[in-house]
């Protein structure tokens, strides 16, 4: 079966799936077992998601991060993976007041969008900047579920700070097959950054972030000043941008 067909599935079809099931599918496609389970409709347990961290030290780490080309985020990775997870503590609620950030009737899409973000400990206000403003997500995305000239684009920036292959993604947001260039800031590798520090404490990620400085040699405006371009033109995996 073709990758787009499981995925399809896995969204029509995942209350009938397994977890176990889910969790294989996840291992096929590289993907976090936690995203397969969000995808099929299932709770993620807790021992698979973030721990609680503060959201602004989040938002530095995710913005920080996003200076570093593909070399330097390489290493962050390994930086990252050299410090010791955070242990689970079943005492210790993982979201005591999870936020709502869909809308009701905006569709699955929304629910599954928000699920990933989640999953990785973000909300749309933790996410680096990646040229959409926060009304675009959230009118275009978390909202309404619309399909307009605007929609390839936002899923083509959504797609690399999650971590995901921008194809994935909209096979679970249901946009059909295009053609289209497209135009993003950052790739999967980023994403991949993200999902590394997934089981870190806010402690780690102060210090993962300045590490971040370190390698990418950021200059310090003093004020919030988000990477220009990105470095998603370099990646070796995408080969047509717009």
């Amino acid at each position: 079966m073709e990758r787009s067909d499981i995925l399809r599935n896995l969204v029509e079809r995942g209350t009938d799936t397994t977890p176990e099931r889910c969790a294989q599918i996840a291992a096929d496609l590289d993907l976090l077992g936690s995203d397969a389970l969000t995808i099929a409709g299932h709770p993620v347990p807790a021992e698979l998601l973030p721990p609680q961290r503060d959201t602004r030290v989040m938002k530095e780490f995710a913005y920080r991060a996003s200076y570093c080309n593909h070399a330097q985020m390489s290493a962050l990775i390994d930086f990252i993976r050299a410090l010791p997870a955070a242990p689970f503590d079943p005492a210790t609620p993982t979201d005591p007041d999870p936020k709502v950030y869909a809308a009701q009737d905006a569709g699955h899409f929304a629910t599954i969008l928000v699920g990933l973000m989640r999953n990785r400990g973000f909300g749309p206000r933790e996410l680096p900047f990646m040229g959409l403003s926060l009304a675009t997500i959230y009118s275009g995305m978390l909202t309404h579920d619309r399909r307009d000239e605007h929609r390839w684009f936002q899923l083509s920036n959504m797609a690399g700070p999650l971590g995901w292959r921008f194809e994935d993604l909209t096979v679970i947001a249901d946009e059909p097959p295009s053609d289209r260039g497209r135009y993003a800031m950052h790739c999967h590798h980023l994403g991949r950054v993200y999902i590394a520090a997934i089981r870190h404490t806010t402690e780690q990620l102060i210090e993962i972030a300045k590490q971040a400085d370190q390698l990418s040699q950021r200059s310090n405006h003093g004020a919030w000043r988000p990477v220009a371009d990105g470095f998603a033109k370099e990646c070796p995996d995408l080969t047509r941008l717009a």
